[in-house]
Formats: structure tokens, sequence, C-alpha cells
């Protein structure tokens, strides 16, 4: 299995783990195509400060 995928010609790093049998994606990586923002850490940020619950989730870079 490769490590990298393409989606919309974009790269998305992620990581086959075997023990759950599930792919894990970095999720600026994944913000950065849905969104089409330059620089996704600061939207991710911004939606963190907007919602509370996103915020409380542990979800900060």
């Amino acid at each position: 299995m490769s490590n990298i995928k393409l989606i919309r010609r974009s790269q998305i790093r992620g990581v086959w783990n075997e023990a759950d049998e599930k792919w894990l994606f970095v999720i600026c990586d994944l913000v950065s195509v849905l969104t089409d923002k330059p620089n996704p850490p600061n939207y991710i940020n911004k939606k963190n400060k907007r919602d509370f619950n996103l915020s409380e989730g542990g979800n900060k870079l």
C-alpha cells in the first residue's frame, strides 16, 4: 500500500494502520485539498476558535 494518495491531483500523506485496518491521513493535507485554502493550519485554528466543540476536542495544531 502506498503512503501517499492523490486526490484532485494533490498529495495526501497517509499511513495504513495494520491493527485497525484503516488509513490515517494528515489533516492539514485534507483541509488544503477540500478548502483550497493557502494555509491549512491557520484555517483549522480559526475554525477551532469559532466552534467551541472543535476546540474542546483537542484538534489544535
